[in-house]
């Protein structure tokens, strides 16, 4: 996840050594951010998530272990309300009416001027590039069928909202 610069790009193969750097000379090393190396799945990542997915698919996501905690809790009072079956824009504001897989709330900001979508707690806000968003999965909370459960961040989405990007 880094660059050498050394007389201009230094091929990824090469040492430094091999492209002759002496004692004292001065060399530039451009790295990623943090959150774009950890945006950065392996194939061995991907895999295993794969294999989780397949594996959770078996039973809807509402009546696995892992997620009774959110569902016991109900539906949030500051739950956003949407038209059913409609297709609205990315919002401009906070989503809110959310809670993650420890029962904590939880409000999705889409930052489009920065390409990230925000996912916000009381104690922290991660960043994550809209790249790195795949296999979100969405399902009706059986019982509540006009509210969803998405599982890549193992929020229960207590909203029927359908969003365009």
């Amino acid at each position: 996840m880094q660059k050498v610069m050394y007389k201009g790009l230094v091929p990824e193969d090469k040492t430094l050594r091999e492209i002759k750097v002496t004692s004292g000379a001065k060399i530039m090393v451009v790295g990623s951010t943090i959150n774009d190396v950890l945006a950065v799945n392996t194939p061995k990542d991907a895999a295993q998530q794969d294999a989780k997915a397949e594996e959770n698919k078996k039973e809807p996501l509402c009546r696995q272990k892992q997620h009774r905690k959110v569902l016991d809790k109900g539906k949030p009072e500051d739950v956003m309300p949407s038209v059913k079956g409609a297709q609205e824009r990315l919002p401009t504001v906070p989503l809110s009416g959310m809670y993650n897989k420890s029962g904590g709330k939880v409000r999705l900001t889409f930052k489009l001027e920065q390409d990230q979508l925000w996912i916000g707690t009381k104690e922290r806000t991660e960043k994550l590039p809209m790249g790195s968003i795949k296999n979100v999965v969405s399902e009706p909370i059986e019982g509540h069928e006009d509210y969803h459960m998405m599982s890549r961040w193992s929020i229960a989405l207590w909203s029927s909202v359908n969003l365009l990007e």
